[in-house]
């Protein structure tokens, strides 16, 4: 027997960390799953109770040098803590920044002679390198010493990561400064180690920034609880906390109400809301035998519930729990400049001691000669183009893409989309309105539209039903005269009536008018069965007894629906619908829009099913939604794309977030991650061609033959050269046209 535990791991920087502590849970006695999201900072281990326990797990996170605990429900504690980390990395920068900036004037007062501003005079200040040493070291000290106690981390565990490379060249760089500055005579470069650590700090601020939402969603899930029910006892009802109800107690729920418990209706009539769960906008008529499920809506008449389940085993409850674990699941990404860096990093270090090694022992050369040498390979080879490649086109790209109304709240989803092989659709209020409009309007013998209409709206408008609404405004439209109504009673699960000028009308479906014994003709049920087809609702309005028209309604689709999925298609990325629909209602729809697969008729968590299974087949999977009942989906698919009019835990809960709620913005956002990794393809590119030529020019490979030799100056305008390449190439993603 296993059990699956979720850790919140602390201290994580980079893929190479949650590498680490992958390997290390999975060498681990009597677990058998291990996975690791670095953006959600968690944990997922499956592991055998009677070899190993929760304790045991984190400590061996800790020995590895990372900070381990419980994952629990998010409580305002755990988002302070959260709020202090943001704000004491916010410091770090802001400290780094107001004093990187006066390093950078006075280290290079010609850059601003573009600008008309001749401040030359900056290069024979008094005491000039000592001011510099003077305030770049809290920034490589304080600021940078994160990257310091990641590093080591790295080093302990026989590794390197993003922290090594910035290490390894910050330090080059004030080192050797330091070293020009109270030892030997020399040009120093203090801006290099400065300007680094503050633009990385600056990276990891929005990186933070993007990902720190990571558990609302799961906080407005739990807002949707009750957090009192009426319960019935020896005849008395008694209100009572939530947490104190019992499998089999019978509660109250009076109209309008939230229902608190899933259970079964053993008393009463009613319709229930059942949006937030099956993302549907009609009510769903219940009668005793009926389930319902808390948090819901209790939408007509009073009942009584006898509960069936409590605590972590209602719906409700289910729905947290899957949206956690899908949140704390790994993406299928990798992080290629820190992958490269357990080489790269490990390489460079070994080309500057062998380069020290074979001028001073072999060639000769003095310890200062072969020192600066050593020094140029490091410094030409600092991390700047290489670790700007990825978050120099990822800002880019999210900055394009809010211009565009499409919001990216990580870059690793930004990844993750322009490898999608299939989109799935939520139905409701996602490709439709989410909104029941009259369709069509039928009138049978010798009735006219404006007769059909008077009867329906008349009896309507005293009703709550949504079918209700659709109808009200297209009478109110249509500017029909309404009568006044006598014995007005609605029949839950059938529909309404009453008399108008003492003459019996109704509107509802078939069984009302088998109730009253009215004949419903073939020509009439073949009218109204076509309309049903094309997935509409139908009610049918009768006076004096015979039948006199039928009005249908539906959720129409909204605008581009049709042009964003053929454009999908024509990108090769398969289309699904998946809903709480009926299969009927729901193949109409596909059938309009283009889409041939459709699952329908499935509960929230069964949505996650569907997503995973698709996933073990192989596919990289975005999902498309907006309601709270697409919120455990949205976080299990690869990449979840929510519309900006949708709820906020579907907001929250999603990767990507269509601000115009325009499905052909979900077009523009493949097409934007396709631009933006094709530029970060490229920078790579170019950081590794300025390494692979100036590695060995910095070594002096070209020294003896010419004389030439890259100085550790020379080594740091070259490397700021291929920084200032890659920034421009990623700037030029903003002319390309979604």
């Amino acid at each position: 027997m296993t059990k699956k535990e979720q850790l919140i791991i602390k201290g994580m920087h980079c893929a190479s960390c949650a590498i680490n502590v992958e390997k290390a849970l999975l060498k681990s006695e009597g677990v058998t799953e291990a996975s690791v999201n670095l953006a959600s900072e968690k944990a997922s281990v499956l592991y055998d109770p009677a070899k190993t326990d929760t304790n045991k797990l984190i400590n061996i996170v800790k020995k590895v040098g990372y900070d381990a605990e419980e994952s629990q429900i998010i409580s305002t504690e755990k988002e302070k803590d959260k709020s202090k980390d943001y704000y004491m990395l916010l410091r770090r920068f802001i400290l780094a920044a107001l004093l990187s900036i006066p390093v950078f004037v006075i280290s290079m007062p010609h850059v601003f002679k573009v600008f008309g501003l001749n401040i030359d005079f900056l290069m024979d200040f008094p005491n000039r390198k000592l001011l510099l040493f003077a305030l770049t070291t809290p920034v490589q000290f304080i600021s940078g010493a994160s990257f310091y106690k990641g590093a080591l981390v790295a080093l302990k565990n026989k590794t390197s990561n993003m922290d090594t490379l910035v290490v390894v060249g910050t330090s080059a760089a004030y080192f050797y400064s330091v070293i020009s500055t109270f030892f030997v005579s020399g040009i120093v470069f203090y801006e290099i180690a400065a300007l680094l650590i503050t633009f990385i700090l600056l990276g990891k601020l929005l990186e933070t920034n993007a990902k720190g939402k990571a558990g609302e969603a799961i906080k407005k899930l739990l807002e949707l609880k009750s957090k009192t029910a009426r319960v019935i006892k020896d005849g008395k009802e008694y209100d009572i906390p939530i947490d104190d109800v019992k499998v089999g107690d019978i509660v109250l729920i009076r109209p309008g109400e939230k229902i608190p418990v899933d259970g079964v209706i053993i008393e009463g009539l009613t319709s229930v809301d059942e949006s937030m769960i099956s993302g549907e906008p009609i009510p769903v008529e219940k009668k005793p035998g009926d389930k319902v499920i808390g948090a819901t809506i209790n939408k007509f008449g009073a009942i009584k519930v006898k509960t069936s389940l409590v605590g972590e085993g209602t719906v409700l409850a289910q729905i947290v729990k899957l949206v956690e674990e899908a949140q704390g699941s790994k993406a299928p990404i990798q992080r290629i400049a820190d992958t490269v860096s357990a080489y790269f990093v490990p390489t460079v270090l070994i080309l500057s001691l062998f380069t020290f090694i074979v001028w001073y022992f072999v060639v000769d050369q003095t310890f200062t000669f072969s020192l600066l040498t050593a020094i140029a390979v490091v410094v030409i080879a600092c991390p700047c183009a290489l670790g700007l490649a990825t978050p120099a086109a990822i800002i880019v790209g999210t900055g394009k893409g809010a211009e565009n109304g499409i919001l990216i709240k990580s870059a690793a989803s930004l990844e993750i989309a322009q490898r999608l092989t299939t989109v799935v659709f939520d139905k409701t209020g996602t490709l439709t309105k989410g909104k029941p409009e009259v369709t069509d309007i039928i009138s049978f013998d010798k009735n006219q539209e404006t007769d059909v209409l008077e009867v329906a709206g008349t009896l309507e408008k005293f009703s709550e039903h949504p079918l209700a609404e659709a109808i009200d405004t297209y009478v109110e439209f249509k500017k029909i005269k309404l009568k006044d109504v006598e014995d007005f009673k609605a029949i839950p699960g059938k529909g309404i009536e009453g008399k108008l000028n003492s003459k019996s009308a109704m509107l509802g479906n078939r069984s009302l008018f088998k109730t009253e014994n009215i004949r419903i003709t073939e020509e009439i049920e073949q009218k109204i069965s076509s309309l049903e087809i094309d997935g509409k609702t139908v009610m049918i309005i009768g006076l004096n007894n015979e039948i006199i028209g039928a009005i249908a309604v539906a959720d129409t689709l909204k605008e581009n629906v049709k042009d964003a999925i053929q454009k999908l298609h024509k990108m090769n990325i398969e289309t699904i619908i998946i809903t709480g629909d009926n299969k009927i209602t729901a193949q109409a729809v596909a059938n309009k829009v283009g889409i041939k697969k459709v699952i329908a008729e499935v509960l929230p968590y069964e949505k996650a099913k569907e997503i995973k299974e698709l996933q073990k087949n192989g596919k990289i999977v975005a999902m498309v939604g907006d309601g709270i009942n697409d919120s455990v989906a949205l976080t299990q698919a690869d990449v979840g794309i929510a519309l900006g009019a949708g709820t906020d835990i579907a907001i929250e809960a999603g990767d990507i977030v269509l601000v115009k709620n325009n499905l052909m913005d979900a077009v523009r956002a493949i097409r934007l991650s396709k631009l933006t990794m094709t530029k970060i393809k490229q920078n790579l590119f170019w950081a590794f061609f300025y390494n692979v030529i100036g590695i060995p020019v910095a070594a002096g490979v070209l020294y003896p033959a010419t004389g030439l030799l890259l100085t550790p100056e020379l080594a740091g305008l070259a490397m700021g050269f291929s920084s200032v390449s890659v920034v421009t190439n990623s700037l030029l993603l903003k002319k390309k046209t979604l």
